[in-house]
């Protein structure tokens, strides 16, 4: 069953989703050949509890960091750690805060130093896929309808779609119904009723779509090591349309 939150529910989760976006592009602001990843996973702590929130992803079903760093060829989940981000990489970050018992989630995957057109046309369209689906969406259209326009925008750029995984609702729990894949047919799938809030997040490769998971059982990788680009918000359906709530 897929929750509705009420306005003053949403108005919670928007306060919370800025801090959360500040504390997003803070991080983004800090990364640079030579950075480790825990170094980015121990920022983002001190921010977000700092901020009177909570790491979402810290030991949620066992996971070990605050956020999950993921390079080049890992899709999500990646553990922070030893890892020195070097000149030419990209790094997804994904990150998620509890605020007065409410959770957001966002991500963004950003260049470490220079990096090639190739994985600048990579980004920009997973990015604009993200885009796309928002636009999308508005009371009383299926699912499947903002799916396929995240769809268009990556099959039109001739990117792989990750089918393994999928965006989410959000709200009292980090994950909640529905599931949302990257792909779908118009007119498929639950009525979006104003109220709902979901993480639209696509995630897209450089080569071949399938994946696979590292034997720390977190790491999600392309199978072909082709890179990758993951990009999401979390936006509450209005009758307006839909709001993005992880926005400064």
């Amino acid at each position: 069953m897929i929750s509705i939150k009420s306005p003053q529910e949403i108005e919670i989760m928007a306060t919370g989703g800025r801090i959360l976006a500040k504390i997003r592009d803070q991080l983004v602001s800090i990364v640079k050949p030579g950075i480790t990843t825990y170094e980015l996973d121990q920022f983002a702590y001190k921010k977000i509890t700092e901020s009177g929130g909570y790491p979402s992803f810290l030991h949620h079903s066992g996971f070990p960091a605050s956020i999950c760093t993921s390079v080049n060829d890992e899709v999500v989940h990646g553990i922070p750690g030893k890892r020195i981000l070097k000149d030419g990489d990209t790094v997804g970050i994904d990150i998620g805060m509890k605020y007065k018992d409410f959770h957001n989630d966002t991500a963004i995957t950003v260049p470490v130093g220079q990096i090639t057109l190739e994985l600048i046309n990579l980004l920009d369209t997973a990015k604009a896929a993200l885009a796309a689906g928002i636009q999308t969406i508005k009371p009383n259209i299926h699912l499947g309808d903002v799916q396929n326009s995240i769809q268009k925008v990556i099959e039109k750029a001739g990117y792989g779609i990750v089918r393994d995984l999928t965006g989410h609702g959000v709200g009292r729990e980090l994950q909640e119904e529905p599931a949302i894949a990257n792909f779908g047919n118009i007119g498929t799938g639950p009525i979006l009723k104003t109220g709902m809030v979901i993480a639209l997040e696509p995630m897209i490769t450089l080569g071949k779509p399938e994946v696979t998971t590292l034997l720390d059982g977190w790491t999600v990788v392309t199978v072909d090591r082709s890179p990758t680009a993951h990009f999401e918000h979390t936006v509450a359906v209005t009758d307006l349309g839909g709001r993005i709530l992880t926005q400064c």
